[in-house]
């Protein structure tokens, strides 16, 4: 029997952003498939009928693989295995980057499962092209270390290392900490390093701003449970 197809489907990063997320192949896609595998059933549901989904909500089979359900991934991939096609759902942006639906995908390749990938936006690659910083070569370390000594510590490596390979840094942490990070940034890099603050993106408050320590030193900036992107070059 030939198996179904696990198509990736990204989800918007921000409120009443569907026009600038949802192309015609994602919409056709999902009025093709009514099985899905997603993050959280309550907003996926929410993303689905914006994106324009014209099956009933209730004809819908949705797995969820919340943090508390992925323990036995197997059980995710009856349908799949039957030969129906599926769709796997971020929170937020694109499945598989930065985001545990990676588990999913990995399994699907050692089940013999086909992968697709739709277009859609990434925060990390939306704050890489505006940030004016190096595109050839640049690594996401997600989340730096909680601990104050080692985080400094990690800033300093990254610091050295954007000035010694010319490579972009990206990192991110959880957004209420965001003003934390940031001060502790500013304290560790050299005044000439360059910084990219890129914030709420693809909102209608969208805060995207580079410049140099010295400069930002001067400047009062309030991110405060805001989903940033932090780069440094």
């Amino acid at each position: 029997m030939q198996k179904g197809t696990l198509y990736l489907i990204p989800v918007p990063l921000a409120e009443e952003v569907a026009h600038k997320t949802f192309t015609p192949y994602l919409v056709d896609t999902i009025n093709q498939i009514d099985t899905y595998i997603v993050e959280n059933s309550k907003t996926a549901r929410r993303f689905l009928k914006e994106a324009g989904l014209k099956i009933p909500q209730k004809d819908l089979i949705v797995h969820d693989y919340g943090k508390h359900n992925r323990t036995d991934l197997g059980q995710f991939f009856g349908e799949l295995t039957a030969g129906k096609d599926v769709g796997l759902m971020s929170e937020a942006g694109c499945p598989g980057i930065a985001d545990p639906g990676a588990d999913i995908v990995a399994e699907a390749h050692k089940r013999g499962i086909k992968v697709v990938p739709l277009v859609g936006p990434s925060s990390i690659l939306l704050a890489l092209m505006a940030s004016g910083f190096n595109g050839q070569s640049f690594v996401f370390w997600g989340y730096l270390p909680i601990d104050k000594e080692q985080r400094t510590k990690r800033i300093k490596d990254l610091d050295l290392s954007a000035s010694r390979y010319k490579q972009t840094q990206i990192f991110i942490e959880t957004p209420f900490r965001n003003n934390q990070l940031f001060e502790e940034v500013l304290k560790s890099c050299k005044p000439n390093t360059q910084i990219c603050v890129a914030s709420n993106l693809t909102a209608a408050d969208e805060f995207i701003k580079t410049q140099s320590v010295y400069n930002w030193r001067k400047e009062e900036i309030d991110l405060h449970k805001k989903p940033t992107i932090f780069l440094l070059y």
